[in-house]
């Protein structure tokens, strides 16, 4: 069983780079049993706005890479200068730190845990998920909840929602008299407006692919919805636009937000684009008047109150330190298990050849104390060849070793 972790993640690689190596959720299966079919026993994936990450049991982590550029249809060399291969404790230590936060541009974030479960279980349904990955993420569930819970790893962290919510009010100051759009009406979109509603704005309203959902959303802030569609003959009327979708193409072009600015007649628009792959052109970001941020711009904003969970974070390295080396024990008890297998067979079949040498003399009539006497030597000797002829044949060092081995396996005392 080898272990290998291949990734990009915020520290690592820009959004440009992130963007075009992220998956969907709802094409993630069909990208693991790709992944699978390429020389990988096991695989689970996750993609976040924030990393891409392949957990891996194989041995050739380089064929990850390989597919992982293949499949997004990107020029190997132009990804790998970003990309992280992590073996064996180096990969147990990596998982354990991403599900408790420790890896986080938020430092001790809890979505990045429940991201991580999904991922888990969308590889299980898949059917790419076996022993090894299996025992992983079981037991990087289990530190994560530790490290949770008896830390303050979580306290007084400032979420992507609530930079974003802090970011607005520098520029514009009081929010009550601004018009407020989501795009999208995910996860990320609901805790956004869970927290500019805090601020009592004058409007909210959500575009969303399906009115259905814009609208289930909205009804929570006694907003609107509209559609996608919409967008380009409302956005002119809205001063901060949030947006956060799964779309693999951007929703908002230049063309779009010049004519809106046009239209407000330069009043300044705030635009915070959580979505990786980005929802709103790059381009924008050069048009006056036009304040546009992306998850990388928000990390200086996010990192107020580091300070605070900086000994948390000590606390939780050293958890996950201890639980990585009870890992990587269990791990090399599985390695063991052929070896162990193989010696139990031999013995077995050693038994066995005796044990039909004892019977066939009992059946001639022969003396039964003689016969289990006859036995017991030859097992004894059959059983102590190995060691004593290897034993025999060490010299130096080799042979040191391998007598406080065999001391130490046969449990031999010495006066």
């Amino acid at each position: 069983m080898q272990l290998f972790t291949v990734g990009v993640n915020h520290t690592t690689a820009p959004i440009s780079i992130r963007e075009n190596v992220a998956f969907q959720n709802e094409t993630l299966a069909l990208a693991l049993r790709d992944l699978t079919a390429h020389g990988v026993r096991e695989a689970a994936i996750l993609s976040t706005c924030n990393r891409t990450e392949l957990y891996c049991n194989t041995s050739h982590p380089e064929q990850a890479l390989a597919w992982l550029a293949q499949y997004h249809k990107l020029d190997r060399t132009n990804i790998q200068p970003y990309v992280y291969t992590l073996p064996a404790d180096e990969a147990v230590k990596h998982a354990f730190r991403v599900a408790s936060g420790l890896d986080s541009m938020v430092l001790g974030e809890p979505q990045i845990l429940g991201q991580m479960k999904q991922a888990v279980k969308i590889a299980e349904t898949a059917g790419t998920v076996g022993t090894l990955l299996h025992k992983l993420f079981q037991r990087t569930f289990a530190v994560a909840k530790e490290v949770r819970t008896t830390t303050d790893i979580g306290a007084s962290s400032l979420s992507m929602a609530a930079a974003s919510v802090r970011l607005a009010q520098r520029l514009f100051g009081d929010l009550k008299d601004k018009h407020v759009l989501f795009i999208g009406a995910g996860e990320m979109i609901t805790l956004c407006a869970e927290h500019i509603a805090a601020q009592k704005p004058a409007s909210m309203t959500v575009a969303n692919r399906t009115i259905e959902r814009g609208e289930e959303l909205a009804e929570l802030f006694n907003g609107q919805a509209i559609l996608l569609a919409e967008l380009p003959e409302r956005l002119a009327e809205f001063d901060i636009v949030i947006t956060s979708t799964a779309s693999q193409l951007p929703i908002v072009g230049l063309g779009m937000v010049e004519r809106a600015i046009k239209a407000r007649k330069r009043r300044p628009m705030f635009m915070v684009d959580l979505a990786v792959p980005r929802d709103i052109e790059p381009e924008v970001a050069n048009l006056d008047d036009v304040y546009l941020y992306t998850v990388d711009d928000l990390a200086l904003v996010v990192q107020e109150g580091l300070g605070n969970r900086q000994e948390a974070a000590l606390e939780a390295e050293a958890i996950i330190s201890e639980r990585v080396e009870h890992f990587m024990h269990w791990l090399k008890t599985r390695d063991a298990v052929p070896t162990i297998r193989a010696l139990r067979d031999q013995a077995e079949k050693t038994r066995m050849t005796e044990l039909e040498k004892a019977q066939k003399l009992l059946a001639k009539g022969e003396d039964p104390a003689a016969v289990i006497e006859m036995l017991s030597s030859a097992l004894t000797n059959k059983f102590l060849h190995g060691p004593s002829h290897v034993l025999n044949h060490s010299t130096g060092h080799e042979h040191e070793q391998l007598e406080t081995l065999l001391r130490q396996i046969y449990q031999i005392k010495t006066d």
